[in-house]
């Protein structure tokens, strides 16, 4: 971690924070001589979910990089909804390439940075080599407004997508204590809660009131882990990583004629226990018809949502057999 340096990079009309390493050389090089690998993080996380990521790229030769998404962290927190829409977060990330001297790269995404990793390739073939995912599969555009669907299915229990659609109610609720929102969140969504039958809720439940916190979290995320995460919001809040959710629609609007299928090459890696998973099991089975390059696709026993930082040794092998046969 010592290794890692931030700075701040202007893209697309705001300036992100990004993590980043490079390879140790014993003759100075072009920085371009390393091929670039931008992670993308999800939600509520940090360039930092990417931690044991960064060592193994740069010691394989890539340039390893995480920016905060816009809103988190240290990045820039545009005001307005809208901002948050995937076209302009996939363009936060395509701009990346040229500000870091580079003509392309390589794209990681997790939970909500899957969907951002698979638009990057998909509208942006000529800057994206091959596109990584970990957690959500892809799905193209749909027919209809997300919402619309999302109204119909969840109109009479709850559904965390629907309770964040209400500008400050969520956030509220998760800045009202900070560490206990995380923890709650994290081992809710972690391969170390024991599997339970899903038990609808009324359509008025708020999000965690219910669920009991743990006291810590498994050795995936340490007390010093958890207390970065919670510096890290207690700095920005959670109305810019709310707002990602909020602009479902707005994306569809932007999106029309997008193509169905992603053509680089590409991987899929998933925690067995992942809820997302569940919920996106026919985008799942659908994958190679849609992603017909697809290089790996598997799932990691006894793993839940936060796939790279519950199992980084396996995700960490699966990139690199990836990376091998890719760069």
């Amino acid at each position: 971690m010592k290794d890692i340096s931030q700075r701040r990079i202007a893209t697309n009309g705001i300036e992100l924070n990004i993590a980043e390493l490079l390879p140790a050389q014993k003759q100075p090089v072009k920085k371009t001589d390393n091929p670039l690998v931008l992670m993308i993080h999800g939600f509520p996380e940090s360039w930092y979910s990417w931690r044991h990521q960064f060592a193994p790229l740069a010691e394989a030769g890539f340039h390893a990089v995480a920016p905060d998404m816009r809103g988190y962290g240290k990045s820039d927190k545009p005001e307005e909804i809208s901002a948050y829409n995937q076209v302009e977060v996939v363009n936060d990330i395509i701009g990346l390439i040229p500000a870091l001297g580079y003509e392309s790269a390589v794209v990681i995404g997790h939970d909500w940075g899957a969907p951002t990793a698979w638009a990057c390739a998909l509208h942006h073939p000529d800057r994206i080599t091959a596109v990584a995912a970990l957690s959500v599969p892809f799905s193209p555009r749909p027919e209809v407004p997300p919402m619309q669907t999302m109204r119909a299915m969840f109109k009479d229990m709850f559904f965390y997508q629907m309770y964040f659609q209400e500008p400050g109610v969520a956030e509220a609720e998760l800045e009202a204590d900070i560490e206990v929102s995380l923890r709650k969140f994290f081992h809710l969504a972690s391969g170390d809660k024991e599997a339970t039958a899903f038990a609808p809720r009324p359509v008025d439940s708020d999000l965690l009131s219910d669920a009991v916190d743990p006291g810590k979290l498994g050795p995936w995320c340490s007390e010093e882990d958890l207390k970065f995460y919670v510096g890290e919001f207690a700095r920005s809040g959670f109305r810019g990583p709310l707002n990602y959710y909020r602009n479902f629609d707005l994306t569809w609007e932007l999106t029309e004629g997008a193509p169905k299928t992603i053509s680089q090459p590409a991987m899929f890696v998933a925690g067995e226990k992942d809820g997302v998973i569940v919920m996106a099991g026919e985008a799942l089975k659908l994958l190679p018809e849609r992603v017909p390059d697809l290089r790996i696709n598997e799932l990691i026993p006894g793993v839940g949502h936060w796939t790279q930082q519950e199992a980084p040794d396996a995700v960490n092998d699966a990139i690199a057999r990836f990376l091998k046969v890719v760069s």
